[in-house]
């Protein structure tokens, strides 16, 4: 019955209905127009206002910890799984529409990012916290709409992506090693428990030291690999080039297939839209100290996921030949095609990065889902002890349990929780224009870039005192 209930609304969000697909690319054209294209024009802007980023107070975690903890929740199995998934569906012609999906959403990103760090309020701690839920609330007046976004979040990222990041690990250390995924779930369970135990802090201590080492390493190996199968790269660049736009013997029926697996599985990792990196932009300590500042650092997450790392996972997988392993899916078309390129030692290093990867999704997951309690005034350790044992169960289970159960459900999760935010962002387009122009004309200006309340006209109001 659940899966039955899970298929339907997927096919409306998905499938036939494609509603995600035609929201996720109006609102990345509309924030590209609206902003003039901020993500061509400031693309090395948003580098620059890396500058300085370690800072941050006792109420906040830094520019560099919040695009860290960011990318430990997006850099997971969308990356190295997804990646593979939507090769194994939509062909190589999947991967210029995650490009595509990408660059859009990097300005859909950049709009999440500063109604975030605009609208975020303190908890009983003294801490940051925001999203969609609080901008959603704050900025529009709608609490029956908060509180809905607020609930999909815990069921996505709370509890069931979670479990999908777990399946995957398991998997991988299952196929290489032979290892029962109980084990594994287990020893899961007891090093994100040891983390989220203490909270965002500990969270963004982890990621900033271990998301750069991570993705570094990625880099190397793809670009060693590149190196060593550069007289196949124009042919493959070709293959991506002719399948996004049906140029092959497949024609329409593989546009098609390419188009809505490249934008899907896309959005499944760069988040843009989603509503969740909002989270993470509203809990920093803004460098320079202006709301703006966290949508350059947040659009600068989603080039880093999708146009740097998933596009390493695709080129390892087509210079190894595609999809062409027969019945295979997910993590294990990348682990046999990192093999393929590596010899043996190419299915222990595709296990030891989904790992990392997807267990800093696992302890990023938990932050995004604990800034909500706040909402409901949960942000108490009865409350946090309750989301704690969920959010474990949950490990557990995904660490067993098929591969489409999971990824059918956290597509229902996401996507509830895109059109959720979609809405309210577009909604929310004067406030995300005019804090935007405010920031511009005072960096072109040469002024001091600050802001504070009164400085530009906004909807709604930000939380009294944040921004005086």
């Amino acid at each position: 019955m659940i899966n039955e209930i899970v298929a339907f609304i997927n096919n409306i969000l998905w499938g036939n209905g494609q509603i995600l697909i035609y929201m996720l690319l109006a609102a990345g054209v509309w924030f590209s127009v609206r902003l003039g294209f901020i993500q061509i024009r400031h693309f090395g802007h948003m580098f620059a206002v890396m500058k300085g980023s370690n800072k941050s107070d006792k109420a906040g975690i830094s520019s560099f910890q919040a695009l860290c903890t960011s990318l430990s929740a997006r850099v997971g199995t969308g990356n190295l799984a997804g990646v593979a998934v939507a090769i194994s569906l939509g062909g190589s012609g999947a991967i210029f529409w995650m490009w595509v999906i990408a660059i859009l959403g990097m300005a859909t990103g950049f709009a999440e990012s500063v109604l975030g760090q605009l609208y975020k309020v303190k908890d009983t701690n003294g801490e940051f916290r925001g999203g969609p839920a609080y901008y959603i609330q704050q900025g529009l007046n709608k609490r029956w709409l908060a509180v809905i976004f607020s609930l999909f979040l815990f069921l996505g990222y709370g509890f069931i992506f979670s479990a999908v990041q777990a399946n995957t690990i398991t998997d991988a250390l299952n196929h290489a090693y032979d290892i029962p995924t109980l084990y594994s779930g287990l020893v899961i369970i007891i090093m994100a428990g040891l983390i989220v135990i203490g909270g965002l802090r500990a969270i963004a201590r982890f990621a900033e030291w271990v998301v750069p080492f991570m993705a570094v390493s990625y880099v190397l190996v793809t670009l060693i690999i590149t190196i060593l199968n550069l007289d196949l790269v124009p042919a493959m660049l070709w293959d991506i080039i002719s399948s996004a736009f049906g140029l092959q013997e497949a024609g329409a029926g593989a546009l098609g297939a390419a188009f809505k697996h490249g934008v899907q599985r896309g959005l499944y990792s760069n988040e843009a839209g989603s509503g969740s990196v909002p989270h993470a932009a509203a809990s920093a300590s803004p460098n320079p100290d202006h709301p703006v500042s966290q949508g350059y650092v947040q659009m600068l997450g989603v080039f880093i996921d999708t146009m740097i790392l998933c596009t390493c996972s695709a080129i390892v997988i087509l210079l190894a030949g595609g999809s062409s392993g027969e019945g295979m899916e997910g993590i294990r078309l990348t682990q046999n095609a990192m093999s393929t390129h590596l010899g043996a030692g190419g299915g222990d290093f595709v296990a030891a990065a989904i790992s990392l990867f997807a267990f800093t999704s696992v302890v990023a997951n938990y932050a995004y889902g604990e800034s909500n309690l706040h909402m409901f005034k949960l942000d108490n350790k009865i409350g946090r002890s309750a989301y704690t044992i969920g959010y474990l169960l949950m490990i557990l289970w995904g660490s067993m349990a098929a591969l489409p159960e999971v990824w059918a459900a956290a597509d229902m999760a996401l996507g509830l929780m895109t059109v959720i935010n979609i809405t309210a962002i577009v909604w929310m387009t004067p406030t995300i224009v005019s804090i935007s122009k405010d920031y511009f004309k005072k960096r072109e200006s040469g002024e001091e870039i600050t802001y504070k309340s009164g400085d530009c006209e906004i909807q709604g109001k930000s939380e009294k005192g944040i921004w005086d």
